[in-house]
């Protein structure tokens, strides 16, 4: 059953077309490996947009993007448990997307900056297009 399921699915996977030749393009490999990032800098990248891999954290964003609100505003707004927020956030903090204010005994989340922002939009217009 399984092997139907793989089967199914590689039918809807357009195939590759590879080169014919084993000629390298030595001007356009230096033009792309100039251009590459560093090792490290990828792997933060690709470490950030795993970030953004989660619909909770996505739902967390959104509504900071409309209030800077506090655990128990974030857990009532999403229907969720303030522990389960919690640990959304600290995700989100390590990665640099939100930042936290502390008012007496209560702390408040809002966006890191615009780049926030900007990387969701730029993903909600790449799904509509």
């Amino acid at each position: 059953m399984e092997i139907e399921k793989i089967r199914s699915h590689s039918e809807h996977i357009p195939s590759v077309e590879c080169c014919e030749s084993t000629e390298v393009h030595t001007e356009l490999l230096a033009r792309v490996t100039a251009g590459m990032p560093e090792e490290e800098e990828l792997y933060d990248l690709a470490e950030l947009f795993k970030v953004f891999g989660d619909s909770t954290r996505i739902r967390i964003l959104y509504v900071l993007f409309e209030e800077e609100v506090c655990v128990c505003d974030l857990a009532a707004a999403l229907n969720m448990t303030q522990s389960a927020i919690s640990h959304q956030l600290k995700i989100l903090k390590q990665a640099k997307l939100v930042k936290a204010r502390r008012e007496g005994k209560q702390v408040f989340y809002t966006l890191a900056d615009e780049h926030v922002r900007t990387i969701i939009s730029m993903g909600q217009e790449h799904i509509e297009e």
